[in-house]
């Protein structure tokens, strides 16, 4: 009898660290912080309502993204992927720039998974829409405040930075572009 009750403490104390660990598994946490810096004059382009780096303020930075499912939830947001643009340089997948009138996103660190998603197409769905639009970058949230990155932030950890052309699918009218919740799947 002593021996199936410990067996059964035992049991239950494995069934509830194997809960807490794919719980915790589940969840994504910061990474780090890094500290901004002022950018040199003229070096942040502040294009579609774009952030630049403040001297001194910390930033949260993130190795991982919220997990993904059929309709995975996330913060859609205004980028340029033109030569010139707020986006930087060109687009990580192909070494490109994109015209901004083409359904292209950049995705958060974690979702973008080591490009694993690049040059794929997601399925964007919001404003009672949605839009098929191609992977072609990475919204790092791991580093940022430097030229690599326009001086911007480091991205939160859910974000899908779209084009003007993903805005307009979505019949989104142009005085709420910026930012939107939205529901974002992978194509199949």
């Amino acid at each position: 009898m002593k021996k199936q009750a410990v067996s059964s403490v035992f049991l239950i104390l494995l069934c509830i660290i194997y809960i807490f660990a794919s719980v915790e598994a589940q969840t994504c946490r910061p990474s780090g912080t890094i500290r901004g810096k002022n950018p040199p004059p003229g070096q942040c382009n502040t294009e579609n309502d774009s952030d630049c780096c403040k001297d001194g303020k910390l930033y949260t930075t993130y190795i991982c993204s919220p997990p993904v499912s059929s309709h995975t939830k996330a913060t859609l947001t205004l980028n340029s992927f033109q030569a010139g643009g707020d986006g930087g340089g060109p687009s990580e997948c192909d070494n490109q720039y994109h015209s901004d009138d083409d359904p292209v996103v950049a995705l958060s660190t974690g979702w973008f998974n080591n490009k694993s998603r690049c040059l794929k197409y997601i399925n964007v769905y919001g404003n009672g829409r949605s839009v098929r639009a191609k992977v072609v970058d990475e919204c790092d949230s791991t580093t940022g405040c430097d030229s690599d990155h326009d001086y911007q932030p480091p991205c939160p950890n859910n974000i899908v930075d779209a084009s003007k052309g993903v805005w307009k699918a979505l019949g989104v009218p142009k005085s709420d572009w910026g930012g939107m919740d939205i529901y974002w799947s992978d194509t199949n």
